[in-house]
């Protein structure tokens, strides 16, 4: 009983994952997306403790690594997009152009879906990313619901399917990225830890003050200590071994 108990708990916390994504998908739909921003928080939650709880009942299966992209696709991918989506309808309309243009939201979807495909079957990612990970990128799009409810005054800049449309671009292009970034799995004695606690101090301070309106700081802190940490260390992970002609 404990064995299968081992085995199957983090699949079933990855299943509480999918449950999270598609309650959201609801709520985004029917315009609430306060609530569909917090269904992703959770479903993020439950994203993070499924791998913890696998390293730790040392449980890893083929069918664990494809249902948690599976569930990644729905909470990170599609949950993103339909909240992307209903920010579009109640932006700014451009003339002509406005109601297919909110159909750009969905692009979130598919290069989440690439950007889950690359890194299952890339070697190079077992201990750092390459291309931003879903997770962060719908954390961010879900955290402009609270940022418009927060700050008002910023509304006629958000809600812009100007500036709408060149987020959905380049989170877009960051989610397939050749851009190496660190992962937050923390071994012993590596001089990587430093810019991991550095992201966690900087990104608990600015929790502290601005709430959900800190996560775009945060994701900006996450991908600049990224970078600073590979040129220093004068990484070439990705580069990767050349081919004979």
């Amino acid at each position: 009983m404990k064995k299968r108990v081992k085995k199957h708990l983090p699949n079933a916390i990855t299943c509480f994952n999918l449950f999270s994504g598609c309650v959201g998908i609801v709520f985004a739909f029917q315009g609430d997306l306060i609530t569909a921003a917090y269904a992703l928080f959770l479903a993020a939650i439950f994203d993070f403790f499924d791998g913890f709880a696998a390293r730790v009942l040392q449980s890893f299966s083929g069918i664990g690594k494809d249902l948690d992209s599976l569930a990644d696709v729905l909470s990170f991918g599609f949950l993103p997009s339909a909240i992307m989506y209903e920010l579009f309808l109640k932006s700014q309309q451009i003339e002509n152009i406005g109601t297919y243009l909110s159909f750009i939201a969905f692009a979130i979807a598919v290069f989440s879906a690439l950007r889950l495909a690359k890194f299952n079957t890339d070697t190079r990612q077992a201990d750092i990313f390459i291309g931003l990970p879903t997770p962060a990128n719908g954390i961010l799009i879900a955290s402009l619901p609270f940022i418009i409810e927060k700050y008002p005054q910023l509304n006629k800049y958000i809600l812009n399917q100007y500036t709408l449309s060149a987020l959905v671009v380049i989170m877009c292009a960051l989610l397939v990225a050749e851009l190496p970034l660190m992962s937050l799995k923390f071994k012993n004695r590596d001089p990587r830890n430093l810019y991991r606690y550095l992201l966690l101090l900087f990104a608990a301070i600015l929790i502290l003050f601005f709430k959900f309106a800190a996560v775009p700081m945060v994701i900006f802190i996450y991908i600049s200590l990224s970078i600073v940490q590979f040129k220093i260390a004068n990484n070439n992970i990705i580069s990767g071994p050349k081919k004979n002609s």
